[in-house]
């Protein structure tokens, strides 16, 4: 249909909304979990630097790992990677829980190693979950992308929110470093910083039942997985039958009402109209080709990167950029910033800066749902998302001579433009194009997203430099 636009009957879109944005929670919340409680790692690991080894270990995981699904993406069945990605986020973070009980809050190299092991893990479970929905949800309502954008960064906040809530609470207890990951006291004992992990095995299993009993059932989703199948996608069947749509091997393709009114009538050798329910059941509307199959044209990956590498290359910018600057907190953690302050209280105030971070990135993912300020012009994003190099002198300068209120006002606009940009650019992009070709694109562009992340992140190795590494 004209715009991608489903029949105005069809029902589910905002149940639809709730969902994705619950899956994207959960695509994040294990790993945020493991970087909001950084300083419990600092203080357990002390000589082996785990607040930049356990990023470093996770991002070549994430990249390598969707390299290889998004070159194999026309072959692979969306079904079992997305599940597959929720369950190992879900068996890892179950796996750290379990070593930090099992070790009882001691260090040393073994539970260095087996938590870097999870780290990896967490890199391999988020490139497969990651690239595979918004890819599937790049066929679908632009509105679907957000919701699951968005519920990215919503991971951010709750984290921020439980670690400032934690530590308030927990800091002044005997054994604070582990139940609130306190810094003033360097006592472990089996209880709750566990409570992060407790709480996102609750998230990983609730995705790995939502996707797989009611994501998949609801009509407007169906809709548009049935849209995709018209137009050559292999990978989605198994979905559709999840939603009771089958799809025979002998060449039965099942297609919604209207949806592909460009078909020649020479290839339908019957079509049935059946009087639909109440919840206006799709898989009633389809029909059979019986002299061929027309073969439909997509493009290759390589074609379609390079129609759209503006937007690979936003993508990249955009993280890079935000990675190596958000190091500014990792300089704060350092001492390196505002040494008058003490380290007590320079970290609370890493997390306050975090989690404002984290906020006004939620916020700004909001933004271009009112239409009016939302940028689609390729020429006047790419500008926008160049102009934000413009941070990295602004955090430098700010870190090194400015006041704290002007770091605030600087994470907060680093915040805004990193959320608003990344729903831009991702809604954007896949306009114009057939199903299988958007899928397509959004798991290239997560690659490009989940690579500016890893260079960002390499990059702020950086500002190490003259302080003896």
């Amino acid at each position: 249909m004209e715009n991608n636009e489903p029949p105005r009957r069809l029902e589910g879109k905002y149940a639809a909304m709730v969902v994705c944005w619950l899956l994207g929670n959960g695509c994040l919340f294990a790993w945020n979990s493991m970087l909001t409680i950084e300083d419990y790692y600092v203080h357990l690991f002390p000589k082996y630097h785990p607040s930049r080894v356990l990023t470093l270990v996770y991002q070549p995981f994430a990249v390598g790992t969707l390299a290889i699904l998004a070159y194999k993406e026309d072959r692979i069945n969306t079904r079992i990677r997305n599940l597959f990605g929720y369950t190992l986020f879900f068996i890892s973070t179950l796996s750290i829980l379990i070593l930090d009980l099992a070790t009882s809050g001691k260090g040393g190299l073994g539970t260095f190693v087996g938590t870097c092991v999870i780290s990896g893990a967490f890199g391999i479970a988020d490139a497969h979950t990651q690239g595979g929905m918004v890819g599937d949800l790049s066929y679908m309502l632009p509105e679907f992308i957000q919701s699951f954008l968005a519920g990215l960064a919503a991971s951010g906040v709750l984290t921020s929110a439980l670690r400032l809530i934690t530590k308030a609470a927990f800091e002044k207890t005997k054994n604070g470093l582990r139940k609130g990951a306190s810094t003033d006291h360097l006592s472990f004992y089996p209880a709750p910083a566990v409570m992060f992990f407790a709480i996102s095995i609750f998230f990983e299993l609730l995705c790995v039942l939502l996707y797989s009993f009611v994501f998949p059932k609801l009509p407007i989703v169906k809709y548009y997985r049935s849209k995709a199948a018209s137009e050559g996608s292999k990978t989605v069947s198994a979905d559709l039958a999840a939603g009771g749509i089958q799809i025979p091997s002998g060449g039965v393709q099942f297609l919604p009402f209207l949806s592909f009114p460009s078909l020649p009538f020479s290839m339908c050798h019957k079509m049935f109209h059946i009087i639909q329910d109440s919840a206006y059941n799709i898989s009633n509307f389809f029909f059979q080709a019986n002299q061929y199959e027309k073969e439909i044209d997509r493009k290759g990956n390589k074609k379609l990167l390079l129609e759209n590498i503006d937007y690979a290359l936003d993508l990249f910018l955009i993280y890079a950029l935000t990675l190596f600057s958000l190091d500014s907190y990792q300089k704060i953690l350092d001492h390196t910033v505002w040494a008058p302050v003490s380290y007590i209280q320079s970290f609370r105030y890493a997390l306050v800066l975090i989690a404002m971070y984290n906020v006004c990135d939620l916020i700004g993912r909001y933004i271009p749902l009112l239409k009016f300020l939302k940028v689609e012009s390729r020429k006047k994003l790419t500008t926008a998302i160049v102009s934000r190099l413009l941070f990295v002198p602004a955090f430098y300068f700010t870190a090194k001579y400015g006041t704290q209120g002007w770091m605030i006002m600087l994470t907060c606009f680093l915040g805004l433009s990193n959320g608003y940009f990344t729903v831009c650019v991702l809604t954007s992009a896949p306009k114009g194009y057939k199903g299988p070709e958007q899928n397509a694109l959004g798991n290239l562009l997560v690659l490009f997203l989940l690579g500016g992340i890893f260079a960002g992140v390499a990059l702020d190795w950086l500002w190490l430099i003259g302080k003896g590494w």
